[in-house]
């Protein structure tokens, strides 16, 4: 197995945390509740999100 160099890590993390920032903003727009692992991944605790939503 290959080790990944900090810059791939880097932008993997990235583009990982974007596509659950768009993933969570596409929910809400659509008046779903996101997926437990992209609120997770922007640092929000599922039952957080819930209790903002009431």
């Amino acid at each position: 197995m290959t080790r990944k160099s900090p810059l791939v890590r880097r932008t993997t993390d990235f583009i990982s945390l974007f596509g659950a920032a768009n993933a969570a903003a596409a929910a809400t727009h659509e008046h779903r509740t996101p997926r437990a692992r992209d609120l997770q991944a922007l640092g929000i605790k599922p039952a957080d999100f819930k209790a903002i939503r009431q």
